[in-house]
């Protein structure tokens, strides 16, 4: 691949990054106006806030079918425009059944593409998976913080703050993004395999379960902090602290990626990496258990910044460790298994809170989704491929 394609394919690998997040987010920053105009219950937001991750979870396995059959390129441009075009469907809900079946469509678009993404970097840069994985993975980050960011100064004022156009809106990025990449994106020499490649998971082979059991580590820690921290900080007497302290943990992964960009090179295809964050997370998800205090804010910063390596670099894996023709398979069901992991784990957390009476137990659960990173990782060859 010549210079330019080089450069073209780390653009479109960050814009993919972007894409599969933009419009998830899109929600939070909305949700008081949409439960005032829809009437929603507690337990309705809790429905429209789940429904995403169960969306990546399930439909993900339909996105190794997909790249059989079309190819990882176009997978990943058809995830995209129908995550575009259900993002307007939620825009347009007239209540709430149908902006729950919108989301689910954006959830399945957002969720056949993922698998793609392994797929591609192992096309684009055979040489430089490491750091191609790490840009599509800054580009995750920055999408999930632009409209946090952006949605209430920006985008409220163009919309007529409206909520309904605010959610249409961020679903015009994706199509731009859909047509670029599909103009722009390296072809591959020959694409004679397609429609004859195996597409359903080798679910006897061991690697499947490490690697979608690795990535559903470093997914449930992710989620489970979100979710459990504000109750934690909240029944200390400290709910002062829940922005201050999410935005921390969500914000530190934007500069990680940066520096995981520079030294993917020097990580990719070892263990340590993976091994020395699982140590660090069970420490400092006991530094945010035993603390209320801006040291909540400081360990949680730094889990937030850690979790983003093991994160890129699990990413990487299929595209280390398999053929080319099994790596959306095998990223399909890594990816099928770490959300199912996390959402697992998520309930488990909230039943131990129930349980004790005490939210800091919700991290109990959460310490043990962690063990993965320590037992199971460690047992994968690393050992490439030929291409």
């Amino acid at each position: 691949m010549g210079a330019y394609d080089t450069r073209t394919a780390v653009a479109l690998l960050w814009l993919a990054g972007v894409g599969a997040r933009l419009t998830v987010l899109a929600v939070p920053p909305v949700i008081v106006f949409i439960q005032r105009d829809l009437d929603l219950t507690g337990t309705q937001i809790g429905i429209l806030s789940g429904l995403p991750v169960i969306l990546f979870a399930v439909a993900a396995l339909p996105g190794a079918l997909l790249i059989s059959r079309v190819g990882a390129l176009n997978t990943l441009v058809i995830g995209l425009a129908v995550a575009s075009v259900a993002s307007a469907l939620r825009g347009a809900a007239p209540d709430i059944w149908v902006l729950y079946a919108g989301t689910m469509l954006m959830g399945a678009g957002i969720a056949i593409m993922q698998p793609a993404a392994p797929a591609l970097v192992r096309q684009w840069l055979p040489e430089r998976i490491g750091m191609g994985s790490a840009l599509y993975t800054n580009g995750l980050l920055v999408g999930e913080s632009l409209p946090v960011a952006l949605t209430v100064p920006l985008v409220f004022p163009l919309v007529n703050d409206s909520w309904r156009g605010s959610l249409a809106l961020w679903g015009v990025p994706l199509l731009v993004f859909a047509f670029v990449i599909w103009r722009k994106a390296p072809r591959p020499q020959s694409a004679g395999l397609l429609g004859r490649q195996r597409w359903w998971p080798d679910w006897a082979d061991p690697l499947t379960w490490k690697l979608g059991l690795t990535i559903g580590s470093i997914m449930s820690v992710y989620f489970c902090t979100n979710a459990f921290l504000p109750g934690h900080l909240t029944a200390a007497g400290r709910p002062d602290l829940i922005s201050i302290t999410l935005t921390a943990f969500n914000l530190f992964q934007i500069p990680a990626s940066f520096v995981l960009m520079a030294v993917a090179s020097r990580v990719e295809r070892r263990l340590w990496p993976f091994v020395v964050v699982g140590i660090a997370s069970l420490l400092l998800l006991a530094g945010i258990v035993f603390t209320a205090s801006l040291w909540t804010a400081v360990f949680a910063a730094m889990l937030g910044f850690l979790l983003a390596f093991p994160f890129a670099l699990g990413l990487t894996l299929p595209a280390f460790l398999l053929t080319p023709e099994n790596i959306g398979r095998a990223a399909a069901a890594m990816f099928a298994l770490g959300y199912a992991w996390a959402m697992l784990f998520s309930v488990l957390g909230g039943m131990a809170w129930d349980l004790a009476g005490d939210p800091r137990f919700a991290f109990l659960p959460v310490a043990l989704s962690a063990l993965p990173l320590l037992t199971l990782l460690p047992t994968i060859r690393m050992h490439p491929v030929p291409a």
